[in-house]
């Protein structure tokens, strides 16, 4: 840019800038036709409009109630993180229970009895507690002594006596039917020479369901017959579930549907199994022969047998052989 004087007046004289083309390129001189040097012309080098990015419209956090609220994380948005204000006075919300995965209506139950008991169970049609025996079984194994310690004790938080319970085993291998099986002595038994072999004892089988349902028929038909005035005893809709011998003095019961399901889980979840074998499932008064699912036996001699017995009877229970059942957990299998 040169200054020179025409008439006496300055005159500013622009260079236009030379541009030297080659192929596929431009070289520019320093300044432009604006007087600019560089590329500080606005007008010569315009800047590149962009698009902008679309905005992201921003939402405000809520304000913490408490210092004890969480902090919002990527998992937890922050509307969510801050607790609802409770209204004095409003109800406390109630906390659903944790619901277990322990199903324990598919609990097999066992009853012990000599095959010279089977005719008349099945001829009565139904396994009846001790107290409402009019008759002894023809095979007896419990001791008099336990017999009476049993009528005496009483079901916690029923108040009836443990005699007025039909006897459940939880397991197969339970203490009391081991020392059958191993031929140990054992206080609650009385053992005699003449059908105390292992071999000479069936199991009646059944499930927590099917007795509780049993049970609840029953009561059904108990309040029917209420309601035609027809007198009908009290049949109690529950069982009764123990951690070990029902006659024990330092035994827990569980004698409400909400206990005794607590009760089966507890022994079920045990960690060695050991409690379990002590345990007890009490049913009140009496089990029809209907609720008995399979009848276990030692070997086919003994099946062969129960079925001759079976075939006077209108039940038709399974009649299965399973030998670990009637053996001593010490012999070799």
């Amino acid at each position: 840019m040169n200054v020179t004087l025409i008439g006496g007046m300055r005159v500013r004289l622009f260079r236009v800038a030379r541009v030297r083309e080659t192929k596929g390129s431009s070289l520019l001189d320093d300044e432009c036709i604006h007087g600019l040097e560089g590329q500080l012309c606005a007008l010569c080098y315009p800047k590149v409009v962009t698009e902008p990015l679309t905005p992201v419209k921003k939402t405000r956090a809520p304000k913490l109630s408490s210092l004890r609220d969480p902090l919002p994380t990527a998992s937890m948005p922050a509307a969510r993180a801050a607790r609802p204000v409770r209204v004095a006075g409003a109800p406390r919300p109630v906390r659903a229970e944790k619901v277990s995965t322990d199903n324990v209506d598919e609990q097999r139950v066992y009853h012990l009895t000599h095959i010279s008991n089977l005719a008349a169970i099945l001829k009565d049609g139904r396994l009846l507690a001790n107290a409402a025996l009019t008759t002894r079984p023809v095979v007896d194994i419990s001791a008099p002594a336990t017999r009476e310690l049993r009528r005496s004790a009483l079901v916690a938080g029923d108040g009836r006596s443990v005699a007025e319970y039909v006897p459940f085993f939880l397991s197969p291998n339970a203490t009391v039917w081991e020392s059958v099986r191993a031929e140990t002595a054992d206080p609650l038994l009385a053992l005699d020479a003449h059908g105390s072999e292992a071999f000479d004892f069936v199991m009646l089988v059944s499930t927590v369901k099917k007795i509780n349902d049993g049970l609840a028929a029953v009561t059904g038909t108990a309040t029917d017959a209420d309601a035609t005035d027809e007198p009908a005893p009290l049949v109690p809709s529950v069982v009764a579930v123990t951690n070990g011998d029902a006659a024990g003095a330092l035994t827990r019961f569980g004698a409400t549907p909400a206990t005794a399901e607590r009760m089966l889980q507890t022994l079920r979840a045990e960690a060695d199994g050991a409690m379990i074998l002590e345990a007890e499932l009490l049913v009140p008064d009496a089990v029809p022969m209907e609720l008995i699912t399979l009848i276990g036996v030692c070997n086919d001699n003994v099946r062969e047998t129960v079925r001759g017995i079976l075939k006077a009877s209108a039940f038709k229970p399974k009649v299965a052989v399973y030998p670990p059942w009637f053996h001593s957990s010490a012999d070799a299998q």
